[in-house]
């Protein structure tokens, strides 16, 4: 049959708590999950509003430290929009929106410094 999809990208955070704040009430992310397994680790999974690809919100991996991710690019149809509403919200972009040969990007990252790209195709 062969790959599919991907199915979820783990994100390395220090604060699940402050971690989930963010994606949900700042990106505006859907909240999927958030239970305590057996072992007492924290499940927190979210993922964009159109669905697809989930991010888990990890602690655990020691070979993944918080804030390490970079250049995770997020769509978007109007990027001017949806900067003016991420930014009312309180994310902190680096910069104004920029254009490239492949579109419209301006970046940001989360609380632990994990790198995001917010794209408009075609730009």
């Amino acid at each position: 049959m062969g790959i599919t999809r991907l199915r979820a990208v783990s994100i390395p955070v220090t604060d699940q708590g402050r971690a989930k704040d963010f994606y949900v009430n700042k990106l505006g992310f859907t909240l999927n999950a958030d239970s305590e397994g057996p072992d007492g680790q924290r499940w927190v999974e979210v993922s964009p509003p159109g669905g697809g690809t989930s991010l888990t919100l990890v602690i655990w991996f020691p070979t993944m430290p918080a804030g390490s991710l970079r250049g995770l690019v997020l769509d978007c149809e109007d990027i001017q929009t949806t900067y003016d509403d991420l930014a009312a919200r309180g994310v902190a972009f680096d910069g104004p929106i920029e254009t490239a040969f492949w579109g419209t990007y301006a970046t940001f990252a989360d609380p632990d410094g994990n790198g995001w790209v917010l794209a408009e195709a075609g730009g």
